[in-house]
């Protein structure tokens, strides 16, 4: 985004974001996640929901006393094929998320939505290794698929399509194979002239103990091209699955530091995961 927002309209269109409220122009919302975000399952139908809500009264490109609070619910379906496809298992999967968001810019103007945002599908591979496993796709953000209205800058869903690509791994750092860092990566690229392309890395290390684990985990994210927006967090995160009920769960809290031209504040995420 530039870094001088010339209008109170373009203050709005640039806080007018599904889910994170973020001002840059990707529709992918890092943060998601967290700890071993680069293994993908074995072979199975998988549902995933996240539970997610972002809130922040800091934006220097705003008026003092603006706050945006957005919760999200994504629905996410997980198709692990037994095809293989250049060593790695073909994997689909899409995104159904449904997004409430309430922005307050200090009395002069403020809207709340709450909605259907953009659909999203995309295709997979992933391969496993001893001590490593890593994973890269492209997917596609429909837009119009959801919520939009031009009058409403809360709107949950974007008016115009995505592509993006994803490219991550996961390595074990010591013998026992207990300790794990993982990274991955998206960038996206919005299907519409004037809009900034950009690159998201999210990240975790993190510690075995059986079933659970823990660690730190965090995401930078950096547009490029003529973009100028930068945003860093860093925090905890925790997971369980259980064999028996073939369930597993995590949470993780975020804090953002050092943004650049965006809403810096906190993330509070949740998920569930259950394998058919």
């Amino acid at each position: 985004m530039k870094t001088i927002i010339s209008s109170l309209a373009a203050a709005l269109a640039a806080v007018s974001l599904p889910f994170a409220a973020h001002a840059s122009d990707s529709q992918y919302v890092p943060g998601l996640e967290g700890i071993k975000g680069s293994v993908l399952p074995p072979p199975g139908v998988y549902y995933r929901g996240y539970l997610a809500n972002y809130s922040a009264d800091k934006n220097e490109a705003l008026p003092d006393g603006g706050k945006v609070d957005v919760t999200a619910l994504v629905n996410r379906a997980v198709w692990v094929t037994p095809q293989k496809f250049l060593g790695g298992d073909v994997i689909l999967d899409t995104l159904v998320p449904l997004v409430s968001t309430d922005i307050k810019l200090n009395g002069i103007a403020e809207d709340d939505r709450t909605g259907l945002a953009n659909l999203y599908a995309s295709g997979l591979l992933g391969w496993h290794g001893e001590r490593w496993d890593a994973v890269a796709g492209a997917g596609w953000y429909f837009g119009n698929s959801g919520d939009f209205s031009v009058d409403r800058f809360a709107s949950p869903a974007r008016d115009y399509d995505s592509l993006s690509f994803t490219l991550g791994g996961n390595v074990k750092l010591n013998k026992a194979g207990d300790i794990d860092f993982s990274a991955l990566g998206t960038y996206e690229i919005p299907q519409e002239h004037g809009l900034d392309e950009e690159l998201m890395i999210e990240w975790g290390l993190s510690k075995s103990f059986g079933t659970l684990d823990v660690g730190l985990v965090g995401y930078n994210t950096f547009e490029t091209g003529a973009g100028d927006e930068k945003r860093n967090a860093i925090g905890v995160s925790t997971a369980y699955f259980s064999p028996e009920l073939l369930l597993g769960g995590d949470v993780g809290i975020y804090k953002e530091y050092s943004n650049e031209n965006t809403f810096e504040g906190n993330l509070i995420r949740g998920s569930l995961t259950k394998a058919f």
